[in-house]
């Protein structure tokens, strides 16, 4: 990378407790036991007030985890094929348990808690994918189960009434899942219809274009490749800035009460 050209700036922003902004620039890579030709970063931890972690990580051809990752009892799992070197030849097979699939841009995997994930990049093609990890909250008389699908075969639905934001859902709605993956989508001018104030907290991965965030007090400029950690009741809305499409998929907490 070299000495930089004139002083060291970032676009970061690390408020412990509240939210955080972590743009590309600035990430390293974590070496993490069992995963073989991957370059992970880790960008959402309990070490700044999260309640999961969240992690991006290009895989090179031949890239796999030698150990089942999430196998410890009550941690469920979350892999999402982000994207790919060359469209259409990148291929990622996933194993949950005694089922393995191969996913291709756009697959994702929910894996219950103590299942696990075995990855591996079997193609020619570099590929990005992002993973995720939290403790389950068991609920008597339901359980959680492996999930498989991809999100281009989820037909997006009108979010909130407003013809230009849409929603698509990952995960079944139903009391056994205690989190869910969506993308959320805002055509140029869209926005949340409120300012948004709730308990639940979200991991949230751009994935094209760029906006005006309020977090908290801030109004952030956020664009494609930006994550941002949403801590509870942090006041949240973004406006659609540009000439494209802001999309991101994020993460949610829902379908349990409060523990005291």
């Amino acid at each position: 990378m070299g000495y930089p050209k004139g002083n060291l700036v970032s676009r970061a922003i690390v408020k412990p407790g509240l939210y955080t902004v972590i743009p590309p620039e600035g990430r390293v890579f974590n070496v993490l036991p069992h995963f073989e030709g991957f370059s992970t970063t880790i960008l959402a931890s309990p070490k700044y007030g999260a309640s999961f972690v969240f992690y991006v990580s290009a895989l090179e051809p031949g890239a796999k985890t030698n150990k089942t990752w999430c196998k410890e009892e009550g941690i469920e799992s979350f892999v999402y094929f982000m994207d790919e070197e060359k469209a259409g030849e990148g291929k990622l097979t996933v194993r949950v348990g005694g089922e393995e699939k191969t996913l291709s841009q756009g697959g994702y995997v929910y894996a219950p808690p103590g299942a696990g994930l075995d990855i591996c990049n079997k193609s020619q093609s570099r590929i990005r994918i992002l993973l995720y990890k939290q403790r389950y909250i068991p609920l008597a008389g339901y359980e959680a189960r492996a999930v498989w699908g991809n999100v281009n075969d989820i037909k997006e639905r009108i979010y909130d009434n407003m013809e230009n934001v849409f929603v698509q859902d990952f995960l079944p709605m139903d009391l056994g899942f205690d989190m869910n993956f969506h993308i959320l989508s805002f055509e140029p001018a869209g926005s949340h219809p409120f300012i948004e104030t709730h308990v639940q907290e979200h991991g949230a991965y751009i994935l094209s274009g760029q906006g005006v965030y309020m977090l908290d007090e801030d109004y952030v400029q956020v664009q494609k490749e930006d994550f941002i950690w949403f801590g509870p009741f942090a006041k949240q809305a973004v406006y659609a800035t540009g000439r494209e499409r802001l999309s991101y998929i994020y993460s949610k907490d829902f379908n349990r009460d409060v523990e005291l």
